[in-house]
Formats: C-alpha cells, sequence, structure tokens
C-alpha cells in the first residue's frame, strides 16, 4: 500500500493508492465512488444503478447482521416468476403440438412446427456435467472422508460427483433431470488456503445444497434465461423488407425485444439479492465447520485473488507445482496483510452491482467477524492434509499445464 503526505479533503487523514486509479481515503472512502463499473455504456446511468446497487447490499448487509430476515421478497417473486414463465412455455408447447395435429398437412402444420421450435428453444436446461478430471473415491479416500465429515457438519447432502478444477476458484451445481449434486474444487485454490480454510471452503459450497440458493433449483434457470432468449428471438437484425411493412415488423420487433429484456434483467437483479443472501448463509456454515477465524481468512484470501492468481502462474510457468504454490501464496498474503483493512473496503464499492451474485468480500469477512464466533466443528491435521495432497498428486500436471496455457 502506497502512501503519500496528500491529505484527504473531507477528513483530513492521508490517502492511499491502492487497487484504485485515484487516490482514495481508507479512513471516510473518498474518491471510490468516483469510478464505477460499467454495464451499459451509459456513464449517467452506470453511476446511478451503482448506487442503488450499493443501497441494496448495504441494507441487505445490516439487516441479516441484525438477524432479520432479507432477501425472502425476491426469492418469491423469482420463484413466481419462473412458474408462470415455465407455464407459457409449455402452453407454447401445447400449442404447437395442437396446431401440427390439428389440419395435417396444412399451412397451420407449418405455423405449429414454427410455435413448437420457439417452445424447445426457450425449454429449460438442466446442465450437464463436463469437467476434465472427475474424481474417484478409491482414489481419494481421505478427500472423499473429509467432505463427508463436513457434510454432516452442515447437515448437507453428500455430493454425487466431485470434480478437479484448473482456476483459483470453488463451486457447486446441480447437473441433469435427476439434479446430481456437484462439487468443483480448483486445484490452484485449494493448495493455497491452509487446513481450516480448506475446511471452511467445503461447508461453505456443501451448505449451498441447503441454504435455500435460488441459483441451484431448475426452476430459477427459467427465470433467469428465458426472457433473455425472447428478446433475441424478437431482436430485428436489420435486414430484409425495406419497405412500410419492414420498418413496422422491425419497429414492432424492437419494442417488444427491449421489452424482454428489461423484464429479464429486472428478473437478474431480483434474483441476485437473493444469492448473495445465500452466501452469508453458507459463509455461516463455512464457520461452522472450519471455525470462525479459518472463515474470516478464507474470505480475505478472496480480497487478494489477483495477487494469488499471478504467483500460482508464475510457479506454474517455472514447471512447479502445488508446494510451490503455497509457498508463494504464503509470502503473498504475508505482503498484503497490511492491506486488508483497506481492500475490505474497496471491495464494498468495487465489487458492488446488481449483477453481482456474491455480496463484497470484505462484507463477507465483516458479516462473520459481526455474527458469534464459532468453534471448528471439523479439525483437519496437517498429516491429513498432506495425505489428502498426496491423493490429488497425480492431476497436479495436468492443472499446470493449463495454467500456463490459460494466459
Amino acid at each position: 500500500m502506497t502512501t503519500t503526505v496528500t491529505d484527504c479533503p473531507q477528513c483530513a487523514a492521508p490517502t492511499v493508492a491502492l487497487g484504485h486509479p485515484q487516490r482514495w481515503c481508507p479512513a471516510c472512502d473518498w474518491n471510490l465512488d468516483t469510478v464505477t463499473n460499467a454495464v451499459f455504456g451509459w456513464r449517467w446511468l452506470d453511476r446511478r444503478l451503482h448506487r442503488v446497487a450499493f443501497r441494496l447490499t448495504a441494507a441487505q448487509f445490516e439487516a441479516l447482521g441484525a438477524g432479520r430476515s432479507a432477501g425472502r421478497v425476491a426469492r418469491g417473486v423469482t420463484l413466481a416468476a419462473a412458474a408462470i414463465l415455465l407455464a407459457g412455455v409449455l402452453a407454447l408447447a401445447v400449442l404447437g403440438t395442437w396446431l401440427i395435429l390439428v389440419d395435417f398437412f396444412s399451412v397451420l402444420t407449418v405455423l405449429g412446427l414454427v410455435v413448437l421450435a420457439v417452445a424447445v428453444l426457450l425449454r429449460p436446461r438442466f446442465g450437464r456435467l463436463d469437467a476434465p478430471v472427475v474424481l474417484d473415491e478409491a482414489a481419494a479416500p481421505a478427500l472423499f472422508g473429509l467432505i463427508r465429515r463436513v457434510a454432516e457438519t452442515v447437515d448437507a447432502p453428500v455430493p454425487h460427483v466431485v470434480v478437479l478444477a484448473s482456476d483459483l476458484n470453488a463451486y457447486t451445481t446441480t447437473v441433469g433431470v435427476r439434479r446430481r449434486r456437484v462439487l468443483g474444487l480448483g486445484l490452484p485454490l485449494w493448495a493455497t488456503l491452509g487446513p481450516q480454510e480448506r475446511v471452511a471452503l467445503l461447508g461453505h459450497e456443501l451448505g449451498h445444497f441447503v441454504n435455500g440458493d435460488v441459483r441451484r433449483g431448475p426452476l430459477t434457470q427459467v427465470a433467469e434465461t428465458t426472457l433473455g432468449r425472447v428478446a433475441h428471438l424478437l431482436a430485428a437484425d436489420g435486414d430484409g423488407d425495406s419497405g412500410v411493412i419492414g420498418m413496422l415488423t422491425r419497429g414492432v420487433g424492437w419494442i417488444l425485444s427491449r421489452t424482454a429484456m428489461a423484464l429479464h434483467l429486472l428478473l437478474v437483479w431480483t434474483s441476485q439479492r437473493d444469492s448473495q443472501r445465500a452466501e452469508y448463509l453458507a459463509d455461516e456454515l463455512g464457520a461452522r465447520a472450519g471455525g470462525t477465524p479459518a472463515a474470516v481468512r478464507l474470505a480475505d484470501h478472496l480480497l487478494i485473488e489477483a495477487a494469488l492468481d499471478t504467483v500460482v502462474r508464475r510457479e506454474a510457468r517455472a514447471g512447479n507445482g502445488p508446494a510451490a504454490w503455497r509457498a508463494a501464496a504464503v509470502v503473498a498474503r504475508d505482503n498484503q496483510a497490511a492491506n486488508i483493512p483497506a481492500l475490505r473496503k474497496l471491495s464494498k464499492h468495487t465489487e458492488v452491482s446488481l449483477f453481482a451474485s456474491h455480496p463484497p468480500s470484505g462484507l463477507r469477512a465483516e458479516m462473520l467477524e459481526r455474527r458469534p464466533p464459532q468453534n471448528a466443528a471439523v479439525t483437519l491435521t496437517e498429516p491429513e492434509a498432506e495425505r489428502i495432497d498426496g491423493e490429488l498428486a497425480a492431476y497436479q500436471e495436468r492443472v499446470r499445464r493449463d495454467l500456463v496455457a490459460d494466459r
């Protein structure tokens, strides 16, 4: 963190140059709002939406921190919209089938095929497993044993599939008609965490199976994608008839497309409020499993993700594996330790968005610190952690090559 003798014009505290194009004040947040994330490309609109997102995010944080319910309305609206849209898709499918059969073969048959094709295009997608490395429990008994212990602690079901990824990330999802639960662990992230932080990570991710996360349901997927597909179908491409009829058709298509897109964005914004609530609850389950200190360190870990990614890729290019990634990450975290309070404040502005599915990393750490501290229910010893590392060693070269290739 670079400091300067230049004082803040609002509170006279020293300003800093850290993660922001301009100097800002860690004491009162002066100058942080001068730069906002581009959403639509219109500066005035992006700034206004950023302020709305900031207020919503802060209000949700205060409500949850005070133990009040927050986000339930957003969840209800999202599920209701999804049910209506799904009913509409089913109605299109029924109508298309009826038109095809009512007078086969006629103009109605052609129209029915078109309507049925639209229904198929708008149908819910259940996803599918697409992972380069699927872990086998027989080859990684220590890891799967830890996962089972954590799942039992947070009252979550055990995932059906555990996959290994090549990025600094972890995730859970459900795929297929049978809604198979998938846990994805990025080896670069796993390697840079301490034992209890790994437990907190598993508690957080498995917590998404039981915290009512609206993103995990197939019905929600209908709400978040259907109107977007409708907008794409209705969008005029600018070609075709240049006469009056063509102009009217494109004009109506433009209006309907923009209306569908506006409703789509509104639903996405609404659902993300509930998604952020789910993240806070998952963090609490992570603290239950690994302990509050480990969960806080995990949240702060995300604040320096860019620095960690840099050192991990540097070691990977040098031909080094997870042990070197962990050592480099320890140095990076030590170097950034003094910056954590300022980075937490910075994240409250830079990570705020109506489209963000996660609350700012700084707020997540503060929420954990605000709630009653929890002791670790699951302890991962260093020998156990090393045993798991040994089980994953068979895949480290493949992950290292992926890191080098993905520049």
